[in-house]
């Protein structure tokens, strides 16, 4: 009898169980926990296993959770996941994800990938990694200070050189939580442009609901923001976020909308481990 009461406390016990076995990567300061789920054995994880595993008190903690699946069409499927459970497209993301799967193999011939928007092409130079963004239709001016686009995540972005974190948060929290973006919320970049041109971008992100020290979705929205306002119509941008440079290039059609946006930067690896669910 005492026999079959642990044989099945063990049961219950691999049941309500599971042993992450991760690998934390970085994109100019922007942190991902990487999984390996080809064979789908991630695949039951829950929101809050996600918000649990990201948590930085009581988890391993991240901007964000990414499964590295298999797919029919591209060399794999990124399956990208924020904090709350979210999801969504990311830039810097997909540039660990592109890293993560190099080292691992998976990367063939076909170099792109899968991700929630599509198909995306990628190149790999070193620890650099760049990612081909979809195209962006327009770039909205509310004002001559502020704008709207979609490069991927929803961007608002204020021209401003308060950049400090406290000015983030601030006008952060109140666009985000504001009547038209409350439901399915919306991330705030700070930026501003030097006379070197170079884009300085502070980002309040969605998912997180935080500043983050990246975001390669807002570094190209503010790359384009500017573009479109300096009236440029192919060429590049520098962009100096907390956590490092990333560069954007990208050429404007007649139109008005940018394609050929692309996302470069470093995609590192930090350190792996294991966590139990």
């Amino acid at each position: 009898m005492l026999k079959n009461v642990k044989q099945r406390c063990k049961h219950f016990i691999y049941f309500w169980s599971m042993l992450l076995k991760f690998e934390k990567f970085q994109g100019s300061g922007n942190d991902f926990i990487m999984l390996d789920n080809r064979d789908g054995r991630y695949s039951k994880l829950s929101m809050s296993d996600i918000c649990q595993v990201t948590n930085r008190k009581f988890g391993v903690g991240a901007d964000g959770l990414i499964l590295i699946n298999s797919s029919d069409v591209a060399d794999f499927e990124m399956d990208f996941s924020n904090p709350d459970g979210s999801k969504s497209f990311c830039g810097n993301g997909a540039r660990c994800a592109v890293a993560f799967a190099s080292n691992h193999g998976v990367v063939s011939t076909s170099q792109s990938f899968l991700a929630i928007d599509g198909v995306h092409d990628f190149r790999i130079d070193g620890t650099d990694v760049s990612v081909k963004m979809n195209r962006v239709e327009a770039v909205e001016h509310f004002d001559r200070e502020t704008g709207y686009l979609n490069t991927g995540s929803p961007h608002y972005i204020i021209q401003t050189q308060d950049t400090s974190s406290e000015n983030v948060l601030k006008l952060g929290r109140q666009i985000r939580y504001s009547g038209q973006y409350v439901s399915q919320g919306v991330n705030v970049n700070l930026a501003f442009i030097t006379d070197n041109e170079v884009v300085h971008v502070a980002t309040y992100e969605r998912g997180v609901e935080n500043e983050t020290l990246s975001c390669g979705t807002g570094a190209t929205a503010c790359a384009l923001y500017f573009a479109d306002l300096q009236q440029m119509n192919e060429g590049f941008l520098n962009v100096e976020t907390k956590g490092g440079k990333l560069r954007v290039s990208f050429q404007k059609t007649e139109n008005g909308s940018f394609e050929n946006v692309w996302l470069s930067g470093p995609a590192e690896f930090v350190f792996s481990g294991t966590f139990e669910l």
